[in-house]
């Protein structure tokens, strides 16, 4: 984040420390997504970002109405499920969506309460306390809605020793790439409607206690032809990150409005994951097939120590390195950051992933907001959607 192009406090401890505790969150327990096929999604992500086979849930377990393969890099969790049969709620969704995140899993310590607190603040119920069980001891989970049809669900397994949860087994697999070195889920991105955002954050504070630390507008986030306003809420630990978007007058159309014209709704935008060595990383994803947004100009690169300023002589990389990855690179009073953006990763021009070093900072990398919604105009040029 820039300290030139956005006015944020950085005391975080103490905003968080404003933050409502009835709502205690250790993590994010794992992501959900529906998807069309989920064995070749699988595959997919096994192939082409280094997840490891974890556990599955099918017919050979029991399961008649839906498949689920859950997938693992060090401590992210990602299951992909997929109906069994055509009248299922799940092909309704994909048939709507496409592929796209349902459920973003919340690690609670007390399932129930955190359903009781959330829902008698005015959140949706999507399902009541409930107790699953098998020879690995139980685990408790209740959901609400948030935008759109997606849903966080409350995971509560302090009794549970199994590889994932009740009714699932271990899957064992002769494939396993090697890891990517992905680490953890930084922040999840939220895409809602024309002006929307503000009922959303009001939602995360009223009803799940988080706080809105960052905000931008149209004047900070914008180029020649399209811009968009987002909120960041987190709570109160800082360990669960929720940017909200939603769209803003352009010349043109907006990534935002491109998003929900072919998701058909509000839901989760991009996921963005945590490395150790952005360079590993996005070296490796790329030879594994992997396509990211198109590099910044030379402009951009030789901007660089500007925009670093007093933390020039903490850049541990090579600028031509990351140039030539197309690695996008940012600063605000805590440190730096490192990020580069995937091109949507369906057919759909909807979810997508980032991939992100920090170096101490605590912002999102507003000063390559230009430079990175320029890049994805490009592309929707090219899909003739601009």
């Amino acid at each position: 984040m820039s300290k030139k192009t956005a006015s944020v406090n950085y005391g975080l401890e103490k905003i968080f420390s404003g933050a409502q505790d009835f709502l205690p969150l250790l993590g994010t327990d794992y992501v959900e997504f529906y998807v069309g096929n989920a064995k070749q999604a699988a595959h997919f992500y096994k192939t082409a970002f280094g997840f490891q086979s974890h556990a599955y849930r099918g017919l050979e377990t029991g399961a008649t109405d839906a498949v689920s393969y859950v997938l693992t890099q060090d401590k992210i969790k990602l299951m992909l499920t997929t109906p069994l049969h055509s009248k299922s709620s799940i092909n309704n969704h994909i048939v709507k969506h496409g592929d796209g995140v349902k459920v973003i899993a919340l690690w609670v310590e007390d399932a129930r309460k955190a359903y009781e607190e959330t829902t008698k603040r005015g959140a949706k119920s999507y399902k009541k306390p409930t107790v699953e069980k098998d020879e690995f001891g139980e685990v408790v989970s209740a959901g609400i809605y948030t935008y759109g049809e997606t849903v966080h669900l409350f995971v509560e397994r302090k009794n549970y020793k199994g590889t994932f949860l009740p009714g699932f087994q271990k899957w064992e697999s002769d494939y396993n790439p090697p890891t990517a070195g992905l680490k953890y889920i930084d922040h999840m991105v939220g895409n809602v409607g024309w002006n929307q955002m503000n009922k959303w954050v009001k939602f995360y504070e009223d009803v799940m206690g988080f706080v809105n630390f960052l905000s931008f507008d149209d004047k900070q986030i914008h180029t020649e032809y399209s811009a968009l306003m987002s909120k960041v809420m987190s709570n109160g630990n800082g360990r669960i990150k929720f940017p909200i978007n939603e769209p803003a007058e352009g010349k043109k159309r907006s990534q935002i409005e491109e998003y929900l014209d072919f998701y058909e709704g509000a839901g989760v935008q991009h996921i963005a994951i945590a490395t150790d060595d952005i360079v590993k990383t996005v070296s490796q994803l790329k030879a594994n097939g992997i396509e990211f947004l198109s590099t910044p100009p030379e402009a951009y690169y030789k901007a660089v120590p500007g925009r670093l300023e007093e933390h020039n002589h903490e850049l541990k990389e090579d600028i031509e390195k990351l140039k030539s990855l197309g690695i996008m690179i940012d600063a605000d009073e805590e440190g730096y950051l490192l990020q580069i953006f995937t091109k949507p990763l369906e057919d759909r021009p909807t979810l997508f992933f980032e991939i992100i070093q920090r170096m101490g900072a605590k912002g999102f990398g507003a000063g390559n907001f230009k430079a990175l919604f320029e890049s994805i105009e490009r592309e929707q040029e090219k899909r003739g959607t601009l």
